[in-house]
């Protein structure tokens, strides 16, 4: 059965160079001035570059820029969050030219691609970041990377000449073309993604269950970019993923892949984000949990559920699933949610992340009704 899920905008982006395309570049790369992106300019390149930010060719115009910022939709009315954005301060600013190509660099010296060189744009830090993350507190994560940004942004289509050097979970590193010829080989026509930056613990894997109900497959589609320093390691989380995946989910209903953008927690936007983001990977359905992408005390609990009824679900074009709080009840003796179980608090088994970093840090296993013995023991290996 074929698998047929348009991208956002009806098209899968695909700016990565092949052929003479490719070597033509090659040749004039040394002719053309360099730019070196730090780790989440380089994310964002590969992730236009594969059609993940499908149907971004590469990074906004100051247009689309004031149309996020203000709609949360490109100029085209598709709906866009977080604009996607590279900056450069004043002093390279004057030595560049709209209308020439740039070469892009990583830190270490490999050559990524080309920036075919379209506006340069002064824009407001703090406007930006009382839009799209509605606070200017330098202590937010994603706003203090903001602010330590250039003063003006560059705008224009990406080619990628040569892919990101990673190296690891190379098995999972899965681009959105490849997911989809992955669905269609298992005859999947309903897909459900889930966006985690922390292991899955037993909360988690009751609402997966819950949605592997209603669809084919679960994409399990851990975020691997940059994340907040006192987040849990990828290569922890993926150990994690693995086991458990092994010991608890049929292996015929679940694929494991990796999502190479950085967090920017950005709360109920990056949860739409997210979204257009699984759909891209081929998703028809997206699940939003309690303070999806949250940080601190910035969000409303469940502001990433209410954010949906922004937008016309036929433009979104993918099926958000809303959870509530969920826990494991000793009263009613498994997993449940508030929307399940009529038990007060004192009957359920709930623990932040902070709480369970406090004791894998004194050497503590978690209860196993917050999460897998295998699990469990992999963080204290790795704590």
């Amino acid at each position: 059965m074929q698998h047929n899920i348009p991208a956002h905008g009806g098209k899968l982006i695909d700016r990565i160079a092949k052929g003479q395309e490719r070597a033509s570049l090659l040749e004039k790369i040394p002719s053309m001035k360099r730019l070196i992106l730090n780790r989440r300019e380089i994310a964002d390149l590969e992730m236009i570059a594969t059609g993940a930010f499908s149907p971004l060719e590469g990074y906004v115009n100051s247009k689309d820029y004031e149309s996020i910022l203000h709609r949360m939709h490109l100029v085209n009315g598709l709906p866009w969050t977080i604009p996607i954005t590279l900056s450069i301060n004043k002093e390279h600013k004057d030595k560049l030219k709209e209308g020439e190509n740039l070469a892009l660099y990583s830190i270490d010296g490999d050559c990524l691609g080309v920036l075919f060189l379209e506006e340069i744009y002064p824009y407001d830090k703090k406007r930006e970041a009382l839009q799209v993350y509605k606070t200017d507190d330098e202590k937010h994560p994603g706003v203090a990377a903001l602010y330590q940004q250039g003063d003006y942004y560059l705008a224009g289509k990406v080619l990628l000449i040569n892919r990101v050097k990673h190296q690891d979970f190379l098995k999972y590193r899965l681009d959105p073309k490849e997911t989809r010829i992955l669905f269609s080989a298992k005859g999947w026509q309903r897909i459900v993604a889930f966006q985690t930056r922390n292991p899955v613990h037993r909360a988690h894997e009751y609402i997966q269950k819950c949605a592997m109900e209603i669809v084919d497959g679960l994409l399990l589609h851990p975020l691997v970019g940059e994340t907040k320093s006192d987040d849990i390691p990828a290569s922890t989380r993926m150990k994690c993923y693995e086991v458990l995946l092994e010991n608890y989910y049929p292996s015929d209903r679940v694929v494991l892949s990796v999502m190479p953008a950085n967090m920017r927690y950005a709360g109920p936007k990056e949860a739409i984000m997210h979204s257009i983001i699984r759909k891209n990977y081929g998703c028809t359905h997206f699940i939003v949990g309690r303070d999806h992408a949250g940080v601190g005390n910035y969000y409303g609990t469940f502001d990433a559920h209410y954010i949906f009824n922004e937008f016309d679900p036929k433009t979104l074009a993918i099926t958000p699933l809303f959870f509530d709080y969920t826990f494991f009840c000793k009263k009613c003796g498994g997993m449940a949610s508030t929307k399940t179980c009529p038990h007060t608090k004192e009957d359920h088994v709930f623990l932040s992340g902070t709480k369970v970093r406090e004791m894998l840090s004194k050497g503590q296993t978690p209860p196993p009704e917050f999460t897998r013995y295998e699990v469990a023991k992999i963080l204290m290996e790795n704590t």
